[in-house]
């Protein structure tokens, strides 16, 4: 069983889905929707949707204009610093309009070697406060469940580790995606299972867990697809819960 979960798109699903089912496998439609919780842009996971939901392709669509236009900002402030060309360099590692992001910006950096990786090119561009940084305006987390929610939906917090945040801002994180009916809580952290701090709050708040790859494309690092971090039997695990599952 698989789950395909682009950034803010659906449109990839009916091709995988036919691929898995000439390799024998499960997919489980999904998605990952950017969105703003105390002034932090988060990402919520959406498995078992329904990818036709009127309301998640609205809402999806929304947001794929607001990447688009912070794109176009992001390449204004590059060509300003010599980096030419950087909107369509992005635009091809996208692969699609209304999808692109600053992982697509740092892929055309490394490719043009301004920088030696990716991570390079976030720590002197596209990082916060960097001189090529724009911020971005997502929809409030509570939103955004509702969206996943009403695609039919299991809406998962991703990558909580991620979020550099102290135990006080970790517990309020949990607490505001527990008020807004938040499903499961991904507890892989860098190639290993989440720290007891991550689990104990998600079993305090009745979380289901999850865990995935989260992989972006071929030679882009560690973890490969399907390779994430097993959940110990005794503890719920989200893909219990999925119609695929059954």
């Amino acid at each position: 069983m698989l789950a395909l979960t682009d950034h803010d798109e659906t449109g990839g699903i009916a091709e995988a889905q036919l691929a898995a089912a000439e390799a024998g496998i499960r997919l489980v439609a999904g998605v990952e929707i950017s969105a703003t919780w105390n002034d932090l842009t988060l990402h919520v996971l959406g498995l078992d949707i329904d990818p036709q939901s009127p309301h998640l392709v609205e809402g999806l669509a929304t947001i794929r204009a607001l990447r688009d236009t912070r794109a176009v900002r992001i390449a204004a402030q590059l060509d300003a610093l010599g980096m030419g060309g950087s909107l369509a360099g992005a635009q091809r590692h996208a692969r699609g309009p209304g999808a692109l992001g600053r992982n697509h910006f740092a892929r055309f950096l490394v490719e043009q070697k301004y920088v030696r990786n990716t991570n390079d090119a976030f720590r002197l561009y596209l990082g916060s406060g960097r001189q090529a940084y724009v911020p971005p305006v997502w929809p409030e987390l509570n939103a955004v469940v509702e969206m996943i929610h009403r695609a039919q939906g299991l809406a998962v917090l991703a990558h909580p580790d991620r979020y550099s945040l102290s135990p006080r801002m970790m517990q309020s994180l949990f607490e505001a995606f527990d008020q807004a009916d938040g499903d499961a809580v991904e507890v892989n952290a860098e190639g290993r299972f989440g720290s007891s701090t991550q689990v104990r709050l998600a079993r305090q708040f009745g979380f289901a867990l999850s865990s995935g790859s989260d992989f972006h494309a071929p030679g882009k690092g560690v973890p490969d697809v399907g390779d994430a971090v097993e959940i110990p039997g005794a503890l719920p695990a989200i893909w219990q819960q999925l119609r695929a599952a059954a």
